[in-house]
């Protein structure tokens, strides 16, 4: 018989849209502190929402989205492009490093923020070398 799903429990797209939270607060710079003061709840609440253990309510979500400047549409961007792996990853709860924790670290975050700033076809040869290089091991 299939195992039942909790309907409270947290799932793949909670890890997702909490990933995004706390990379669009990155960005700006606002502690998990002030977003929580923004939205009324402690920054522990914050941690939860943004690891995923914490499902977000869609006014919750709409009132994050007011409080980090972006839509609600922001938080759901980049889902269908994470590929099979990631996914699988994200299902399995891997505790090893994942595609989501190296872009929230200090290192992908700097790297992000540089990769925007070059023009269209300078990023496609950058991601064309790392494509090389990541083949070579």
């Amino acid at each position: 018989m299939p195992k039942k799903i909790s309907v409270r429990a947290a799932r793949p797209i909670d890890g997702h849209v909490g990933s995004r939270v706390r990379l669009r607060r990155m960005l700006l710079g606002v502690s998990q502190e002030k977003l929580g003061e923004a939205l009324g709840v402690t920054f522990q609440q914050i941690q939860k929402y943004e690891r995923g253990a914490n499902r977000v309510s869609a006014s919750k979500l709409w009132e994050i989205g007011k409080a980090l400047d972006v839509p609600i549409s922001y938080f759901f961007e980049g889902i269908d492009a994470l590929n099979k792996a990631a996914w699988d990853e994200i299902r399995a709860g891997d505790t090893s490093i994942s595609i989501m924790e190296f872009v929230q670290s200090p290192e992908g975050l700097a790297l992000n923020r540089a990769f925007a700033k070059m023009s269209k076809k300078s990023r496609q040869a950058v991601l064309d070398l790392i494509r090389t290089m990541a083949k070579e091991g």
